[in-house]
């Protein structure tokens, strides 16, 4: 094993440093989205870190070659994975309630988290090659060797932390087992140096895992259940719903906005008025049988439609297995042979079903992101293909209408105008300017056949009366697959 010591340790310190980079964009969901915007910053900051410590790792190889300031340079590596663990809560916590800016956010969430630690673990490659070199005819090939297995230590964390990691442990606790790791690495490079600081650091960091259920429940939000999976960060809560008063659970995936929520009386009414909306389908197409939607979330609006539609079946296509685990355990989804349920892509799905829909319902918004995929021009093709004769697609869309605000808006509904023959759009929030972000409803109709706005369904004919009345300015490009800026659009609206 020593004489693959430097070997070894390259490949781990890679593998760190892929680790701590997804994780950490996990980490920043919970607080900032995972945006283009925040992966820009998380991505620019770590590498400029990275940059900085292989320059700094080489010089300081020439300067002072020795195991021991190896070994110290790994151990103070371990040290900012740990604190990158202990902060990971209050520190994003604390720069969005000073930090109103998703940019300058993302940049100092990153520099001050996983700053440090990619600092300090880039030097370690650099640093072995100087420790490495004993024949100066070889030099080449020792450079290329080292950096080779770091680059497949890279690799491999990436495929670890992707397939593995992130699907069985939380972040808290992949980002302990890291300082663990890396505590050892340290002692084994060089034990003599250190040897109690860096086996209490180590065992710090194993108590830390072992416990790290009830340390996370101490440092981060109160009365909140909390589930990491692949694709989310999912947090529940109850409270008290705002306008009747009653007892509500909420589900969301950051805290800028709750995605879903249900009452938990006896009633089962929609607790969000948008969703409400989803019902005037019947009105457009009474003839309803088989519907799709884009995004289960906490399945609350799929239980309604099983309620409404007696005799109608739906297929939901929900990417994280996770969500519809907490749906069935916390939001009272039942089994139901009228309810199909595929773990998919939205976009996926739609590039490859045959089926024909009477209806699509679309909820994927979390807070101000949006998968782009589903909002080009291309996707609306798809969703008009997989419709009947009087299909309708229902888009639920956090935006304003008109100004900087409504960007994402007006070019989404200029992109369904040049699928869809009938386009409309229902502002759901009373009281709202235009210039103002809100829920709002986008409706496109297959048939070119008009309806009249008016019903004698009381329910209904209140919906209808929400629809925007005045002309919707269609100043921007529509959205396709090459070009949909939509992070951009949206950012400006939160």
């Amino acid at each position: 094993m020593k004489k693959y010591l430097l070997e070894i340790t390259v490949f781990v310190t890679g593998a760190a440093v892929m680790i701590l980079e997804i994780v950490g964009a996990k980490v920043l969901t919970s607080y900032i989205g995972s945006s283009i915007i925040v992966w820009s910053g998380l991505i620019g900051v770590i590498l400029a870190c990275l940059s900085l410590g292989y320059w700094y790792g080489g010089k300081k190889a020439d300067q002072e070659p020795s195991y021991k300031i190896f070994a110290n340079i790994i151990f103070f590596g371990a040290v900012a994975v740990f604190l990158a663990a202990v902060l990971k809560e209050i520190l994003p916590a604390f720069l969005q309630k000073n930090i109103k800016n998703i940019y300058f956010e993302s940049i100092f969430d990153t520099l001050i988290l996983f700053g440090p630690a990619s600092f300090l673990l880039a030097m370690v490659s650099p640093y072995a090659v100087r420790l490495k070199m004993v024949d100066l005819e070889k030099t080449g090939k020792t450079v290329g060797n080292l950096y080779a297995i770091s680059t497949v230590g890279s690799i491999f964390g990436t495929f670890l932390t992707g397939f593995i990691l992130l699907s069985y442990f939380g972040n808290f606790r992949i980002i302990l087992f890291l300082a663990a790791l890396i505590f050892i690495v340290s002692i084994i490079v060089y034990p003599k140096k250190l040897f109690k600081t860096k086996t209490i650091l180590f065992l710090i960091s194993i108590f830390a895992i072992l416990s790290a259920d009830r340390i996370e429940a101490f440092v981060g939000p109160k009365d909140v259940i909390r589930i990491s999976s692949q694709y989310n960060n999912i947090f529940i809560s109850q409270s008290i719903d705002s306008s009747s008063r009653r007892p509500i659970r909420n589900l969301w995936t950051d805290p800028k906005g709750i995605q879903s929520a249900m009452f938990l009386d006896e009633d089962d009414d929609l607790v969000f008025q948008y969703s409400k909306f989803y019902r005037l389908a019947e009105y457009f197409n009474p003839d309803i049988k088989k519907s799709l939607m884009l995004g289960g979330g906490a399945y609350t609006y799929p239980n309604d439609y099983l309620r409404q539609y007696l005799k109608a079946s739906m297929d939901i296509v929900e990417i994280d297995p996770k969500m519809t685990e907490t749906a069935e355990k916390y939001f009272n989804l039942k089994q139901d042979p009228r309810l199909k349920i595929i773990h998919e892509d939205g976009r996926v799905f739609l590039n490859q079903t045959d089926n024909k829909y009477d209806a699509i319902f679309i909820d994927v918004f979390n807070t101000y992101l949006i998968p782009f995929q589903l909002t080009t021009e291309e996707a609306a093709q798809k969703m008009y293909n997989a419709l009947g004769e009087n299909g309708l697609v229902m888009v639920n869309i956090i935006s304003a209408i008109n100004g900087e605000k409504g960007k994402f808006l007006r070019a989404e509904y200029a992109t369904y105008k040049k699928i869809f023959p009938q386009v409309y759009v229902f502002s759901v929030e009373l009281y709202r300017l235009s210039t103002q972000t809100q829920n709002l409803v986008l409706l496109a109709l297959k048939s070119s056949e008009k309806k009249s706005f008016l019903s004698d369904n009381e329910e209904f004919n209140y919906y209808l009366s929400r629809v925007w009345k005045k002309e919707i300015e269609q100043d921007l490009p529509i959205l396709t697959d090459d070009f949909a800026p939509v992070d951009q659009y949206l950012v400006v609206a939160f």
